[in-house]
């Protein structure tokens, strides 16, 4: 075999050897490309399920939240109905004079004592679904707990202080069913700053007077 021929040979076998090298260094570039890929495709995936997660999160204490203000708070309506009936019982006994209740008659005495049992019964009732009664006399004025009808001259009471409950007020977890009528006291040294107490419910039925 001539040189030239070894020469052909020799060439022609390098040409072989390079391009049978080409797609194995672009395999090599393909499969890198694809990993890079993969792992931007993971995470992006990644962050979605972890959204998604805390999305979930999230709408479990909205659903908590609302299961345990729909148990709480389901017989508000209805006890702030049901407050009139009480007041109207109040409002009787109170109407009886001193001389009929003194009389002695037991007839009228029954009658009052009935009178009175069902008001205690109706309230204990609406305390055992969570309602609490409201008589604040003695303490601050508190605009999320009562509503104040009039102001009374006194020295010698801080100023704001609640000297009279003209009618009591009623709540119901964080919430008021109804503010405390009160009288305010005018005139008397400032509350101390630490006297204060803390943030009331809110008022929603002044809310939806407002």
């Amino acid at each position: 075999m001539s040189d030239q021929a070894k020469d052909e040979r020799a060439l022609d076998e390098a040409e072989k050897t390079e391009a049978a090298a080409e797609p194995r260094e672009g395999g090599v570039d393909g499969d890198y490309e694809a990993l890079v890929r993969l792992l931007k495709e993971n995470e992006e995936l990644k962050d979605r399920a972890l959204r998604v997660a805390a999305d979930m999160e999230n709408l479990r204490r909205r659903t908590a939240r609302d299961v345990h203000d729909a148990r709480a708070y389901a017989v508000a309506n209805f006890a702030r109905d049901m407050l009139s009936v009480s007041d109207n019982l109040r409002r009787a006994l109170d109407a009886i004079p001193e001389e009929a209740k003194a009389s002695g008659d037991a007839g009228f005495k029954a009658l009052i004592d009935g009178v009175e049992i069902t008001e205690r019964a109706m309230l204990s009732a609406l305390e055992r679904h969570g309602v609490k009664k409201l008589e604040p006399e003695g303490e601050k004025f508190d605009p999320n707990f009562h509503q104040a009808m009039f102001e009374v001259p006194n020295p010698d009471v801080p100023a704001n202080t609640v000297v009279q409950v003209v009618q009591p007020g009623y709540s119901i977890g964080e919430r008021v069913l109804r503010p405390a009528m009160v009288g305010v006291a005018k005139g008397g040294p400032k509350h101390v700053a630490s006297e204060a107490p803390e943030p009331g419910p809110v008022n929603e039925q002044a809310e939806k007077d407002a």
